[in-house]
């Protein structure tokens, strides 16, 4: 890990990093983006279930969103996962993904982790796998959402990644 990597801490969003949210999704280039209003209620709403990663100025720097699904509490749906461009490249999004996954787990039972993914978007179906590989759980893929049901355009497929069940994450492999 590196200097600026340990610099960077990860806690919840506030209101006030709904903003820097919505620029991080508009800039990743190929997130759906979502009204500014909605990242300011993200961040207001849903902070328990969701992670920002700050530079050493409190600049958000990369986020993962996310909510537990009201007919499965133990199972956290992961919205949105974004990374600045300067800070993509060095497990980020992973360290993430893991810290919130952690957070939650020890606030609450948390047994799966669900997520949406078009095809083709080999960086989100890499972050997704190996977190399942180092939490010891298997990954269930099926489409979620054909394109035919996106009345704004054309739209890929949404696959959902099942993940479950979870355990304690085990160290990366060299």
């Amino acid at each position: 890990m590196t200097a600026a990597q340990a610099d960077l801490q990860i806690d919840r969003p506030s209101v006030a990093d709904g903003t820097a949210l919505w620029h991080l999704a508009k800039e990743s280039g190929n997130l759906d983006l979502n009204s500014s209003y909605a990242y300011l209620l993200w961040c207001r709403d849903f902070s328990a279930t969701s992670a920002v990663a700050r530079a050493g100025d409190g600049t958000p720097v990369g986020f993962v969103t996310g909510y537990l699904r009201p007919d499965r509490p133990g199972t956290l749906l992961v919205w949105q996962v974004a990374v600045a461009a300067a800070h993509r490249g060095r497990g980020l999004a992973a360290r993430l993904l893991d810290a919130l996954t952690a957070r939650i787990a020890a606030e609450r039972p948390l047994t799966g982790v669900e997520t949406t993914i078009t095809p083709g978007n080999t960086a989100s179906e890499r972050l997704f796998t190996a977190y399942a590989d180092r939490h010891g759980a298997r990954v269930e893929r099926e489409v979620l959402f054909g394109a035919e049901l996106f009345p704004d355009g054309p739209h890929a497929p949404e696959v959902l990644y099942r993940i479950g069940p979870l355990s304690p994450p085990r160290p990366p492999t060299r």
